[in-house]
């Protein structure tokens, strides 16, 4: 699925057009029902579709999300509740 442009440029404008968004940061405004640690378990096992940048090799470095990849992580799950929508309402 491609980005949309509504979803980025709102993400743009909600992170200052930061480019990589802190993990922090993800997980208070998208995440909140999880602790920071959880929420990299769950994205390194696969469990939620977003891929997580880690600035260098080591497991303690700074750890974010593009801004691209949120963008399309939640236009995907926008989709999912249209249809899901969709099927129940008709």
């Amino acid at each position: 699925m491609t980005v949309s442009l509504n979803t980025a440029f709102l993400l743009m404008a909600q992170y200052n057009g930061a480019a990589v968004i802190p993990i922090d940061r993800v997980r208070d405004d998208y995440f909140s029902h999880l602790t920071t640690e959880k929420l990299v378990r769950k994205i390194s096992a696969g469990d939620i579709a977003l891929p997580l940048v880690r600035i260098e090799a080591s497991e303690r470095c700074a750890k974010g999300v593009s801004l691209a990849d949120l963008a399309t992580y939640l236009d995907e799950r926008m989709a999912a509740a249209r249809k899901e929508c969709h099927q129940l309402c008709g």
